[in-house]
């Protein structure tokens, strides 16, 4: 692995990971698993109420990253701005697809998903499970964007919220 490849993650330091969203890194710890020493990031999902060990050799394999940058924040935002593109195939598939975007980390594929599940007051009612991966994209991009502005969630929430009337008005 090159020297620009090695993540360099800090204590305290927020980071995005795929499956589960921002965390946070409270220590790298030392700890041996099968007879073999290995150093672990100790990630603290406060939200969750969940504790992630990764190994650190492991993190870029797994697609842990650092926080967006905010100029992929602001592309993230008018992505939010577009018109939804909600494509013609069976629900169970398209549902895949989103399930897949949100874990992705990919902050641009979950504000697309947010864009793409979002209903105005005056459209059709989600079903439960359409609302179930909104909730969850919105949640993601909610935390990814409050981290990156060091602001609350609730203005997070309200510039997202915002952003989606916008297209709407």
């Amino acid at each position: 692995m090159s020297k620009s490849k090695k993540l360099d993650f800090r204590p305290n330091e927020y980071v995005v990971y795929p499956a589960h969203g921002v965390g946070q890194i409270v220590n790298i710890e030392e700890q041996e698993i099968a007879g073999i020493q290995l150093e672990l990031f100790v990630i603290s999902f406060e939200k969750d109420k969940m504790t992630l060990r990764v190994p650190t050799h492991k993190a870029t394999e797994v697609g842990m990253r650092a926080l967006s940058s905010p100029d992929i924040v602001s592309r993230a935002m008018t992505t939010l701005k577009g018109k939804a593109k909600v494509k013609r195939a069976m629900w169970s598939r398209r549902a895949q697809e989103y399930e897949q975007k949100i874990n992705s980390g990919d902050l641009i594929a979950i504000a697309e998903v947010v864009r793409d599940l979002h209903r105005t007051d005056d459209q059709r009612e989600q079903s439960y499970s359409e609302r179930q991966l909104y909730e969850a994209a919105l949640e993601r991009l909610t935390r990814e964007v409050a981290a990156v502005a060091g602001d609350g969630e609730e203005s997070a929430q309200k510039e997202i919220g915002d952003y989606l009337m916008s297209r709407a008005a």
